[in-house]
This record gives structure tokens, C-alpha cells and sequence, in this order.
């Protein structure tokens, strides 16, 4: 009895020590599943909302064929017609089955892109989580990605490469009709498609056709170094080309021989001997034709297709594995002509083959870029120098309408008869003095005669009125910025390409809207998705400031004394400027007088802007020069290819804009802006000018017309004619100038900065000078 309380007593004490004791923490464990519960939730339901996002994606995923599969992801790029004019890396193509493919270069391929293509089904999410990790860690000897190369062959063949595609969606897709190719054909059936579709580097689609042009071989012929050579190219073909960057190729092909040693493909002893090999062994000299287009269309769109091909770039596409069907501008009638003219004798005699032209022709009302020739007589030479938009050689006068007397008729609403000087002029805080082609002056003259005869002290003091920043601004709204500031040197030369030359003309020619020219209209990837393009107008001058400088550009070509004479077509409307810059004064004595580096003709109708440049690639060597009677053979071009192009459009005058006045003076038709009829005060350092405006000194009738010029101007002063000195050549060098600000004036500190910056100007052998064509 007694022990039986004992044990009573015994319990009762425990249970009394358990209730003073310490407390379990049951509310913390509550919290604690609560929490893990809502996480599990929060899983399982992104989980499920992906499942159904990726299911909702794949069901507008585009259909995958065995022909998509299989055919070649060559560029077809076609012109304004929808004819194809080039296929990039549509050479014949030798395809190669799976029994014909060496075993070791499919194990190369695996090892390289897909180590575990033999037992994912299409996607592998091992891969993706190892592949994270193995390159956050370093450990993947740089061959780890996400993609699966089933994945890779959808990608090839269904979707475009534009960065802009990238998307959750497209991803999606790939990965569903990557398991239903995984599902309809077998691994060695996917492993053949992939190893023929592959670009390979210089236009070379497949890796039997990159056999035979990196190595005049068959797959089967090749070795286990030239084998794992093709095998590591895939992922970036033109970097890994052991022909032009045998350093990089050496690296990716040893890679590959890692890899393959890693997975037991060959061992560790092979590798090293494969290793040990120089890249170069065994690659031929003689490459077979990466193209099956016509060899002479080829070379006749040489330069249009290098611009074309830049710009898919631009726009985020990869042209050697996009598959793309691209639609161009291109006249093909127009591109053929102006081809012939500058590679034939049948229109221009060219002094020699070295002889060069680059020239672009614009759709002014939309900026369409139709033709383009980068160069004649460049023999087998492919995507060369394309020196239709080479930017290294300056405009010399044809840089007169866009940036003196454009932005004068714009800013300060010049008339076409504004009194211009034409009288002694120095470069204001230098020496150097400015001279026409004559060395002559002609005292004070009209805008449009200084225009039309391309005289240069009267445009350098026009664009010393507007000022730099306000011609800056004007040449912005046509396409033009620059790294430098510009100076009053670049009134009459900028470093500009005919291709942007002949868009910003247009601007003149359809009244004064600027389109950015274009070559590329429609894409169509391999999803078949279209993007168009085409440029968007944007307002860049005065309908009277377009009209008043193409009436003034007729007379380039019609006046007895214009410039641009030998441009000239019969019953043609047109208008347009000539430019020729000539050699700088420590180079004018080893060439014969009149002698120029660079000679210009742009010009336009209404419904063609056309842009030619002429000269040498190397001007200072000997010989290499533009004689005085060749300086109108980039007229003669433009001449025959406007003729071709005025053929098939029509030809119709400008009509005089609401904004524009039309008045007579000296028995001549002339024009001004719309309320205002008067000139307009000069306010250059050097100014002959009296101090009073000089509308003052035109006499008016009573409908606000000019009847008689002006006859109150005076000679050239005497403080012209001491400061300015003789320069040995016609040509001007950028030597500094004022051209620092908008005023009239420049102050003595302007004056002695501009002198100290001349030597800055001068960069790249730039020269700037005086149209030579009188």
C-alpha cells in the first residue's frame, strides 16, 4: 500500500514539475508551417501559371517542317521588284547524310553543344541548371548553354535571330517544337540536320561544304584536329575562322578536343597530339564560290548589298543564320546603268583604272536609296571599300546650298538677288586668305551668280552672317552631325558620303522635307513574321528656302557661266551643284595647274536625287590626280544616269510656294521670301558694307518689287587689303577661323583662340578648298 503511494505522489510531483517547467513553443511551429505552406503554395502555383503560360505560347508556335529542317538558312535578299539579286551562303550546297557523316565529328558536335543529346528529349532542364552553374563557376571550358542542340536546329530553322525576337514567348515556342522534333525524328536524323544547316563562316553553309572550303576535302577525309575544327565554328563562325583569326580558331578547336577528351570520346594523349597541330594545316589558298547568283549580278550590286547587309545589322539581325527573306529598294534597271557607265568606256572616258566613283542615288519624296556604286574596276574584290558612303573626302562646293546659302535664305531670309562680296578675304585671326579658282574678284554680286559660277569669298562671308551654330543646326535637320565643330573652312567642303549628299539634295527637291535614306523595306524572318520600314519625313527647311535654292541650282547647269555646264540635259528640269577640292599648298607644286584631289556633281529632278564623287583612293601619289578637264567627268556620270532616269519618270517643274515672291530685276526672274523683299545687312569682321541697312539703297515700287540693284556699296577697304596675304594655292587648308559663334564679329580673343586651334582642324589630313569649276 505504501509503495503504490509512493508511486502516486512520484508521478504527481513530475506532472507538477511539467506544468512549472518551460513551455513548448507551439505558436512559433504554427507560424513556422504556416510560412513553409504558403511558399509550397506560392511554388506550385508559378509553377502551374508557367505550365499554362508555356502551353498558351506553344499553341501559336509556328509549324516546323522536315523541309524547314533541312533546307539551307541562306539570306535571300531581293530588289524593288521582289526579284532575288543575292542568296548569302546559298552556294551549292553539298549535303551529307548520316551514314556518310565521320563518327568522330558527330561525337565532336555533341560533346561541343549538347553532351547530353542522347538522352534529353529536346529540352533538358539538367542542362540549363548545369549550365548556370558550370559558367558562374568557370568550370564548363566555355562550351555550356541552356539550349539543347535540338533547340539550336529549331532556332535555325523556324525563328529569326533579331535580338529584338529574344522573348519569353519565342523561347517557349522553341522548346515545344523542340520536343515534338525530338518526338518525329531520331537523335542521328536531328544530328544530320543540324551539321548540313550550320553556318560555317564566308557565306559557307553546312560542314561539308566548309570541308571542301576551308580544306578542298570531304568530311570523311578530314583528321581529328581539322574535325574538331569545324565542330567548335558553329557558335561564332567568323571569329573562329582559322583563315583570318587562326588565334581565336586554335583556342575553340582545343577546347573542343578537351571536351571530347572530358566524355571519353578520344583520350587525353589524342588530344594533346590534335592540339599540337597548327590550324593552318591542310586549309587551301583557293576557296570554291560561296554563291550560286549570277557572278556578273553579284558584282553589279556589290556595294548596295555590303549597305544592305550593314544595315540588317543595325537592326539587330544576324544575317548569317537568319534565314531571312529581305526586300530591298533597289532599281535594278537604275543600279545596272550607272554600273556600266563608270566600268565601261561607252560613256566616260576615264583617265586610267585607279580612277575611282562612288555614288548614291535617293527617292526624294521617301528617301528610298534605289542604286549605289562604291567603286569601278575593283576586280574580284567582294564588299570592298564602298566608297559611296565613305565620309574621309570632302564635298568642296557642293557644301555651298547646304550650309551657306540654305541657312541664309532659312535664318536671315536672303533673296535670290542678295548682294554677296566677292572681294579680298582673310580668315579672321589668321593669315590665310581666301581665293576662287581665278584669283580674281568681282566685287559685289548677286547670291545666285555666286551660286551658279561657285565663286568662295562670297559663300565664306554668307555663312560668317548666319553663323556656325545656326548652319550646324540647318545641317542637323538634314542628316548631317559631326564630331568636330565645324569652321568658316566648312562652308565650301564637309566630310560628308553622296549617300547622305543626294538625301539631303532631296530635301531641296521635294520642298524642304529631309527623309534619312534607306535601303532595306520589308524582312521577313524564318517565322514568317514581316517588319516593314520606310523613313519618316521630318520638316527641315522653308518650302521658300527648298524652292528658292533649286531655282538658283538650275542655272549651275543653264548659264553660260555655271559651273556645272557639261550636267546639262536638254528639256530637263533640274538643278545641282558641282564641288572640287584642290590640293593643300605644300602639294600644289607637284601637280600640274587646276589639278584637284576630289571633283563632285549632285543633282536632282523631282523625282530622282543622284550624288557623284570622283577621284583617287590615294591622291598624293603620283599621277593620282584630277585633272582640270576630268572635273567634269563625275557631270558626265551624273549626266547619262539622270538621262536613263529621266526616261522612265516624268519630268515636271517646281511651282512657286505660297511662302515665295516672285519679282524682276535686271530682266531676270527672281525671288524672295514672302514679306521680305529687301537684302539684308552685312555684318562680316572684313564688311564693305555701310553702317546702315541696306535695303535703304534699293529702290521699290510701289508693289513692293526691287527695280535697281543697289550702287551704294563700296570697293574693297583698305583694311582688307593690308591684312591679307597671297597664298600659294587656290586651295584652302582648315586653319581655324572665327566660326566659333553666331556673331558678326569676332573679337580679338576669338580671333587668337580660332588661330591657335588651326593645326586641330586639320586632323586626318582633311583639306578643305575652292571649287575649281567656273
Amino acid at each position: 500500500m505504501s509503495s503504490n503511494n509512493n508511486t502516486r505522489e512520484t508521478r504527481m510531483s513530475r506532472n507538477a514539475d511539467r506544468s512549472t517547467g518551460p513551455q513548448r513553443p507551439h505558436n512559433g511551429w504554427r507560424t513556422f508551417r504556416r510560412i513553409l505552406y504558403v511558399i509550397v503554395a506560392v511554388i506550385v502555383l508559378g509553377i502551374l501559371a508557367g505550365a499554362g503560360l508555356f502551353f498558351y505560347y506553344a499553341q501559336s508556335a509556328p509549324k516546323i517542317t522536315q523541309s524547314a529542317l533541312s533546307s539551307d538558312a541562306s539570306t535571300r535578299v531581293y530588289d524593288a521588284n521582289g526579284k532575288v539579286i543575292s542568296r548569302l551562303g546559298a552556294q551549292n550546297r553539298t549535303y551529307v547524310k548520316s551514314d556518310q557523316i565521320p563518327v568522330l565529328l558527330k561525337k565532336a558536335v555533341v560533346s561541343t553543344e549538347d553532351r547530353r543529346f542522347y538522352k534529353n528529349s529536346g529540352i533538358d532542364p539538367v542542362r540549363i541548371v548545369g549550365a548556370a552553374f558550370a559558367n558562374i563557376s568557370g568550370s564548363s571550358l566555355g562550351m555550356q548553354g541552356g539550349s539543347t542542340l535540338t533547340q539550336q536546329l529549331v532556332k535555325l530553322s523556324v525563328f529569326s535571330t533579331a535580338a529584338s525576337d529574344r522573348t519569353l514567348k519565342r523561347k517557349a515556342q522553341e522548346a515545344w517544337l523542340a520536343l515534338k522534333v525530338d518526338h518525329n525524328y531520331s537523335k542521328d536524323q536531328i544530328l544530320e540536320y543540324y551539321i548540313n544547316k550550320v553556318y560555317m563562316g564566308n557565306g559557307v553553309y553546312g560542314m561539308q561544304t566548309a570541308a571542301q572550303y576551308y580544306y578542298g576535302k570531304k568530311l570523311s577525309q578530314l583528321n581529328l584536329a581539322q574535325l574538331a575544327q569545324l565542330a567548335g565554328m558553329p557558335q561564332s563562325p567568323s571569329n573562329y575562322d582559322p583563315i583570318h583569326y587562326p588565334q581565336y580558331a586554335k583556342q575553340r578547336r582545343d577546347l573542343v578536343l578537351q571536351a571530347m577528351a572530358k566524355n571519353d570520346v578520344i583520350t587525353s594523349a589524342q588530344a594533346q597530339e590534335a592540339e599540337a597541330t597548327s590550324v593552318s594545316t591542310g586549309l587551301v589558298k583557293n576557296h570554291a564560290a560561296t554563291t550560286n547568283v549570277n557572278a556578273k549580278t553579284t558584282k553589279v550590286v556589290d556595294a548596295y548589298l555590303k549597305q544592305v547587309y550593314q544595315e540588317l545589322r543595325s537592326k539587330g539581325y544576324n544575317t548569317t543564320r537568319g534565314g531571312l527573306k529581305v526586300y530591298t529598294n533597289l532599281d535594278m534597271g537604275a543600279q545596272r546603268k550607272l554600273y556600266d557607265i563608270v566600268n565601261t568606256n561607252n560613256y566616260v572616258a576615264f583617265p586610267s583604272n585607279k580612277f575611282q566613283v562612288g555614288s548614291t542615288i535617293v527617292n526624294p519624296n521617301n528617301g528610298k536609296v534605289v542604286a549605289m556604286i562604291g567603286g569601278r574596276k575593283t576586280g574580284k574584290v567582294t564588299f570592298g571599300l564602298n566608297r559611296a558612303v565613305q565620309t574621309d573626302r570632302s564635298s568642296a562646293s557642293t557644301a555651298k546650298p547646304l550650309m551657306d546659302y540654305g541657312p541664309a535664305i532659312q535664318y536671315l531670309n536672303y533673296p535670290t538677288y542678295e548682294p554677296v562680296k566677292d572681294t579680298a578675304f582673310t580668315y579672321p585671326g589668321t593669315d590665310k586668305s581666301l581665293y576662287d579658282w581665278d584669283k580674281k574678284y568681282q566685287g559685289t554680286i548677286t547670291m545666285r551668280k555666286a551660286l551658279y559660277e561657285s565663286r568662295n569669298i562670297p559663300a565664306v562671308r554668307t555663312l560668317q552672317n548666319v553663323g556656325i551654330s545656326k548652319a550646324t543646326t540647318f545641317l542637323k535637320g538634314l542628316g548631317m552631325t559631326f564630331d568636330k565643330k565645324l569652321t568658316l573652312q566648312n562652308g565650301i567642303g564637309l566630310y560628308i558620303s553622296s549617300e547622305q549628299e543626294a538625301a539631303a539634295y532631296g530635301a531641296f527637291a521635294n520642298g524642304g522635307t529631309y527623309y534619312k535614306p534607306y535601303l532595306v523595306s520589308k524582312v521577313v524572318t524564318q517565322d514568317g513574321k514581316a517588319h516593314n520600314y520606310a523613313s519618316t519625313g521630318k520638316r527641315a527647311m522653308s518650302t521658300a528656302t527648298a524652292f528658292m535654292l533649286t531655282d538658283m541650282m538650275k542655272d549651275v547647269m543653264t548659264e553660260s557661266s555655271g559651273s556645272g555646264r557639261s550636267a546639262a540635259i536638254s528639256g530637263l528640269y533640274q538643278a545641282g551643284k558641282t564641288g572640287t577640292d584642290s590640293y593643300p599648298d605644300d602639294y600644289v607644286n607637284k601637280v600640274p595647274d587646276g589639278a584637284t584631289m576630289d571633283s563632285w556633281f549632285t543633282g536632282y529632278t523631282k523625282n530622282y536625287s543622284v550624288s557623284v564623287w570622283t577621284g583617287y583612293d590615294k591622291q598624293f601619289e603620283t599621277g593620282h590626280y584630277v585633272s582640270e578637264t576630268q572635273t567634269t567627268i563625275a557631270q558626265e556620270i551624273y549626266k547619262y544616269e539622270m538621262s536613263y532616269l529621266a526616261s522612265k519618270s516624268t519630268n515636271s517643274d517646281w511651282t512657286v510656294p505660297s511662302d515665295v515672291t516672285e519679282t524682276r530685276q535686271n530682266g531676270k526672274t527672281e525671288y524672295y521670301v514672302t514679306g521680305h523683299p529687301g537684302t539684308v545687312t552685312d555684318g562680316t569682321t572684313t564688311s564693305q558694307y555701310s553702317s546702315t541697312n541696306t535695303t535703304s539703297s534699293s529702290a521699290y515700287s510701289s508693289n513692293g518689287q526691287v527695280t535697281t540693284n543697289s550702287s551704294s556699296r563700296n570697293n574693297t577697304s583698305t583694311t582688307e587689303n593690308s591684312t591679307s596675304k597671297e597664298s600659294s594655292s587656290t586651295e584652302q587648308k582648315p586653319a581655324g577661323g572665327d566660326g566659333n559663334d553666331d556673331s558678326s564679329a569676332t573679337s580679338t580673343t576669338e580671333a587668337s583662340s580660332s588661330a591657335a586651334s588651326s593645326t586641330t582642324d586639320s586632323d586626318n589630313n582633311h583639306t578643305v578648298s575652292n571649287d575649281t569649276n567656273s
